[in-house]
C-alpha cells in the first residue's frame, strides 16, 4: 500500500470517527464492558493462583496450647515435635506475641481491640512442614499426632482450604472463558452493526470507488482501522477501570488480608494479561469488521 493510499485510509478514518462519533463511542464503550467483564476473572484468578501459592510454598501447622500449659511443659513439647522428621521449623508464640502480632496485622483498625483483655489470644507453636512431607495424607497425619500432645488444644492446618481454594481458581478459570466468549461474540455482532451502519453513510461514495476500479483491500482498511481503534479504547478504558477497582479494593481490604500474612496482598494484572486483554481488543475490533465487511460487500456486489 503506498502512502497515498495510506493517507487516504487516515483521512476516511478520521472523517468516520467525526460522523459517526456516537456509534463509535457505543461500541467502544460495549468492548470495553466486555473486556473488563473478563479483566475481572483474569484478576480474580490471579490472586486466587498468588494466595494459593503463598500458602503452598510454606505449608504450616499451627497448633494452640490449653490455658494451663506451664512454661517447663512448653519445653517438653517443642522438643518432642522437633524430633518428628516431618517438622523442618517450630516457633512458639507466646500469649502476649500472639497480641501484638494481631495489632500489627490489623495495622490502622487495631483501635477495634481496645477494651479487649491482652492475654485474650491462646499460646500457639507455628509448625513449618518439610517440603518432601507436604503432601495431603502426610500433613493430616501428622496433625493428627500432634493433637494427641497432652497441653494441645486445638490444631490448624491450612491444607484443606488450599485444596479448596484450588478447585475455585479452577471454576473461575472456566468461568473466565465461558462467560467472556459470549460477551465476545455479543460484541463481535455489535462491532459488525457499526461498520455497517458506516457502510450504509458511505454507499455513494464506495460505488463510486468501486466504478473507478478502487480495490477491495483499499475500502476496508478505513473500517478495518476503525474497528482496531474501538478495540484498543475499549481495552485502554476496561483496563482503567480495573485498576480503579483494584485500588478501591486494596485500601478496603488492607487490614483484613493482613490476617493471612504479609504475602496475602492484592496484585494488579501482570503485563502478560494486559497485553492479552489489549490483543483480544485489537482482533474484536479488526476481525469483527472484517467479517461484516466481507458479508455486506458481497451481498452488496449480488
Amino acid at each position: 500500500m503506498s502512502w497515498s493510499h495510506v493517507a487516504f485510509v487516515a483521512r476516511r478514518v478520521r472523517q468516520s470517527l467525526w460522523e459517526l462519533l456516537w456509534s463509535h463511542v457505543l461500541t467502544s464503550g460495549t468492548m470495553a464492558t466486555s473486556l473488563f467483564v473478563f479483566g475481572v476473572f483474569i484478576l480474580l484468578q490471579e490472586n486466587l493462583q498468588h494466595m494459593l501459592n503463598g500458602w503452598g510454598d510454606q505449608i504450616q501447622i499451627n497448633t494452640y496450647l490449653a490455658n494451663d500449659v506451664g512454661t517447663d511443659q512448653v519445653e517438653a513439647m517443642m522438643d518432642r515435635i522437633r524430633a518428628m522428621p516431618e517438622v523442618e521449623g517450630l516457633r512458639h508464640i507466646s500469649k502476649e506475641q500472639a497480641w501484638n502480632d494481631f495489632q500489627t496485622a490489623l495495622g490502622a483498625q487495631s483501635a477495634v481491640l481496645e477494651g479487649l483483655p491482652s492475654d485474650v489470644l491462646p499460646a500457639s507453636f507455628e509448625i513449618t512442614v518439610k517440603r518432601s512431607y507436604r503432601d495431603p495424607p502426610q500433613v493430616h497425619d501428622l496433625a493428627a499426632r500432634l493433637g494427641k500432645i497432652n497441653g494441645i488444644a486445638a490444631v490448624e492446618y491450612p491444607q484443606q482450604w488450599v485444596d479448596r481454594l484450588n478447585l475455585f481458581v479452577l471454576a473461575v478459570q472456566w468461568a473466565k472463558w465461558a462467560l467472556g466468549g459470549i460477551l465476545f461474540i455479543a460484541t463481535f455482532f455489535i462491532v459488525g452493526s457499526t461498520v455497517r451502519l458506516a457502510l450504509l453513510a458511505r454507499k455513494d461514495e464506495i460505488e463510486i470507488m468501486q466504478f473507478v476500479g478502487a480495490s477491495e483491500e483499499l475500502i476496508r482498511a478505513p473500517f478495518v482501522v476503525e474497528g482496531m481503534l474501538q478495540g484498543t479504547v475499549g481495552a485502554g478504558v476496561s483496563l482503567f477501570c480495573l485498576w480503579l477497582c483494584y485500588v478501591l479494593l486494596q485500601q478496603y481490604l488492607v487490614g483484613h488480608l493482613a490476617l493471612f500474612g504479609p504475602k496475602m496482598q492484592l496484585r494488579f494484572l501482570d503485563p502478560a494479561s494486559i497485553t492479552m486483554i489489549v490483543v483480544i481488543g485489537l482482533l474484536l475490533g479488526g476481525l469483527g469488521s472484517l467479517f461484516s465487511l466481507r458479508r455486506f460487500l458481497r451481498t452488496w456486489r449480488g
